[in-house]
């Protein structure tokens, strides 16, 4: 063999060699990984059929107010599982199980279906088990195979009713609710929000699970826990701080459950920003009953209450907005030059408006107004001025100016269900009106806020922020205002704001709530009295303080039996409180027939019921 031969024999051996020590490298490097690195998940992946998951819910983030007082909390709670080999076994141990609690807690189909989504993970029975059944099935465990009581946090609202409509509730996630999407990340059995910032904000409260192994026999006795999964870390929800000033919510709940009981309706309270300082609906629920799953009696009596308690009316209802939507008729016709704070308008009132062959009564209809400025008409509610203003704004500009002022659409508000106001297009009126032609009496009923034109609570509330500040109407919140949340721009020069402002400080001075002891807090605002079906008075209130500067806007709504001027006074109890300054003052107080002023013992007659025949205006 050559010299050049040999030199190319040791060559190719020592790159054999070199490949040789690579391979065995990267082996021993899979070797490493496989039994050192990743030995953990291969021992749990090959005990499978010994070893089952449990879910174990992230602490919820918790809701604070303005101050960081708790609204939503967590309490020490339990959850009760099964574990099971087969739908039969599930069946039967159900069935012992049910000798311990009330039988009709457990919802048998209910739980064989989410056995049947995860077989191989101990199902659900309850999510939020009370001390007594936990008590109970430990002392009966023996007698209940696969039984998993795990300790976890449990939702707790510590002002229930107070509360429930801003704050909604927690329950377990629904199959369709999986189904669709709307919870990523949520599994079988694992607790949602569903109404109210609980759910607005669900992405944030709602943390990723742990999962903990238990060790079982083959028929799902626990033989000892084998821990939490080192590959899976649990992720507690964040907490959040909201707008709401709880010590005025905790007011303004007592105040409506003593002095309006049985009355259903809404307040709502926001800084001039939109800041949401107080948020309640009459009647209300306890939000706790919905917490590990409510009871087929108790909700039943809730879905069934013809009061609707489950119904939110700050965001839902929509009502006619009577003598506050003045306002903004007031609002167009200053934004197109047809008036000027000092207008009179042509006819003077004298208790109606002729129009054709029909007469539209102003409230007054003993003597009426006379001739009035806006400014007058504004702070007397005369109906008389605004049906002729109606007119001079004509159908297009005023359904134009409607629109352009957002009062068709959702006021956007952090909160899911909101209803859309509704405020007709020419389009949808004569579609709504089977194909007839615009009727001019429709502007008449559209200038003092009735007609086709409903309002949310939400939405008149925020047009009156925006004329205690810049004109601008914005969307209200409770935590952050909606990234794609829209505004309104009223269209008013600075001195017709101020125009109106002012007339709106002469209500309380002098005008339809003058006596709801709101002179002392500089309030401004606007009474109303409206109608909804069938043939019911709504009374509503809106008014800001100090009106010279302003730190607090309120609306209030009472259906059923109340006049806007009746209902001024709670309003003003809720700005006092606010601003630390109690009202010492006169204070309204209303029974069935006879609307009281405390400190003067002289009885006020209700409005008269209008008569059947003509048109009836707004009250003020």
């Amino acid at each position: 063999m050559s010299a050049w031969e040999s030199w190319q024999l040791s060559e190719r051996a020592g790159r054999a060699q070199a490949v040789l020590a690579l391979i065995f490298l990267i082996l021993g490097g899979a070797f490493f990984k496989a039994q050192v690195v990743d030995g953990a998940q291969f021992r749990l992946a090959s005990e499978g059929s010994r070893l089952r998951p449990i879910p174990l819910p992230a602490p919820r983030g918790e809701i604070f107010d303005r101050n960081g007082l708790l609204i939503a909390e967590n309490v020490p709670g339990y959850s009760i599982r099964l574990l099971a080999t087969s739908e039969d076994s599930l069946r039967s141990v159900l069935d012992r199980l049910r000798a311990f609690v009330p039988a009709d807690s457990v919802n048998v189909e209910k739980v064989v279906r989410r056995w049947t989504a995860t077989k191989y993970e101990p199902v659900l029975v309850f999510a939020s088990g009370e001390f007594g059944i936990v008590s109970t099935l430990e002392e009966h465990r023996a007698a209940i195979p696969g039984l998993v009581i795990q300790a976890e946090p449990s939702r707790r609202y510590p002002d229930s009713t107070a509360v429930a409509h801003l704050v909604g509730y927690v329950s377990e996630v629904s199959e369709r609710e999986l189904e669709s999407g709307n919870f990523p990340n949520a599994r079988q059995g694992e607790v949602v929000g569903k109404n109210g910032l609980e759910v607005e904000y669900d992405s944030i409260l709602r943390g990723r699970q742990w999962i903990r192994y238990v060790e079982v026999t083959a028929k799902g006795r626990t033989i000892r826990d084998r821990g939490v999964s080192g590959s899976i870390r649990p992720q507690p929800g964040a907490s959040i701080k909201t707008t709401i000033d709880l010590p005025l919510q905790r007011f303004v709940d007592s105040m409506w459950r003593a002095a309006l009981p049985g009355k259903n309706g809404a307040l709502l309270a926001m800084t001039p920003q939109g800041e949401i300082l107080a948020y309640i609906s009459f009647p209300s629920y306890d939000p706790n009953d919905f917490v590990g799953g409510i009871d087929a009696p108790t909700y039943s009596l809730l879905a069934n209450d013809p009061n609707r308690p489950l119904f939110d009316r700050v965001i839902q209802a929509t009502y006619p907005p009577a003598s506050p939507w003045k306002l903004a008729t007031a609002a167009m016709g200053l934004r197109r030059g047809l008036v000027t704070m000092d207008t009179r308008m042509r006819t003077p009132c004298t208790g109606g408006f002729q129009f054709g062959n029909r007469n539209f009564r102003c409230w007054k209809r003993d003597g009426g107004h006379g001739s009035l400025t806006l400014s007058q008409a504004i702070a007397t509610s005369c109906d008389v001025y605004f049906y002729q203003l109606g007119l001079m704004l004509d159908r297009d500009p005023l359904l134009d100016d409607g629109a352009s002022m957002g009062f068709g659409e959702r006021s956007g508000v952090d909160l899911e269900r909101e209803k859309a106001a509704g405020f007709p297009t020419v389009k949808s009126y004569i579609r709504k009106s089977g194909g007839t032609s615009w009727s001019k009496g429709e502007l008449l009923n559209l200038a003092i806020g009735q007609g086709r034109n409903v309002q949310t609570l939400v939405g008149m509330t925020s047009f009156y922020a925006a004329l205690a500040t810049d004109g601008v109407r914005r969307a209200p919140f409770m935590v952050r205002r909606r990234t794609a949340a829209k505004t309104w721009d009223l269209g008013l020069k600075p001195d017709q704001l101020q125009g109106l402002r002012s007339a709106l400080a002469a209500v309380v001075d002098m005008g339809t709530a003058a006596a709801s002891g709101g002179r002392e807090l500089k309030v401004a605002g606007k009474t109303g009295t409206g109608q909804f079906p069938p043939q019911k008075d709504l009374g509503w209130f809106i008014g800001y303080a100090p009106a010279d500067a302003p730190k607090i806007v309120v609306g209030i709504v009472v259906e059923e039996g109340l006049h806007g001027s009746s209902v001024a006074g709670y309003v003003v109890n809720a700005i006092g409180k606010f601003l630390g300054q109690p009202v010492a003052g006169a204070r309204i107080l209303v029974t069935e027939d006879t609307t009281t002023v405390v400190g003067d013992s002289t009885p006020r007659a209700p409005l008269a019921t209008p008569r059947d025949t003509g048109r009836r205006g707004t009250r003020p």
